[in-house]
């Protein structure tokens, strides 16, 4: 069953800022900002303690799975496509997760967050290689087109986000957007090293090889 609880304490559980929220989690308004310390009654006055080498890697895959939005079974069952890969495990889980539908609508700053961009994919309001694509987890591969329907290019909210992401230069060297047409294009392979220094994968791949 899908988390359904404030999004917010889960970042303060994890201690970083998942970004669950969009822009919210830029603003003052953030709770890690206004509450960084872990949920629950004892949160501000419990201690640290040391963790078990289990629990970081449980922390690590936990933290994974609510970046990306995934449930358990979703998730080990990608983790352990990846641990096929006998070169680098956690680099090809990375790149497996960056690839998720939701996640190539929301590096290409269509919505706010990956939750938003997930109720836009479950909408049809995409098409990948002239086709609709209703599916969050679809993996996308080089050379696939991505679009947003003719029939709802004209709505307010993609007005909003084409002069939102107008001038937008933070968009991953591997995906090339069309801002103005609203279409973009898988480039390359994902470049997962920047959020390697977010996710710790080599953990992850040792929780699942256990």
């Amino acid at each position: 069953m899908r988390k359904i609880s404030s999004k917010c304490k889960l970042c303060r559980r994890e201690g970083v800022k998942l970004f669950l929220k969009g822009e919210r989690c830029k603003s003052a308004k953030c709770a890690m900002v206004k509450k960084n310390y872990k949920p629950g009654v004892h949160g501000p006055k419990k201690a640290m303690t040391k963790m078990s080498a289990y629990g970081k890697q449980l922390r690590e895959k936990q933290k994974a799975k609510r970046v990306y939005g995934m449930l358990e079974k979703q998730f080990k069952t990608l983790s352990k496509k990846a641990m096929r890969d006998k070169k680098d495990s956690g680099k090809k889980l990375l790149s497996l997760l960056e690839k998720r539908f939701d996640n190539i609508i929301f590096r290409l700053k269509l919505a706010p967050s990956r939750i938003s961009a997930r109720q836009l994919i479950s909408h049809s309001q995409f098409t990948i290689n002239g086709r609709t694509v209703n599916i969050a987890s679809f993996t996308v591969k080089i050379g696939d087109k991505i679009a947003v329907k003719d029939i709802k290019s004209k709505s307010k909210y993609w007005e909003k986000i084409k002069e939102s992401i107008k001038n937008e230069k933070d968009i991953p060297t591997w995906l090339a957007l069309d801002n103005k047409n609203l279409t973009a294009q898988i480039t390359a392979e994902p470049d997962v090293e920047d959020v390697a220094n977010f996710i710790d994968s080599s953990l992850i791949i040792e929780f699942y090889s256990r």
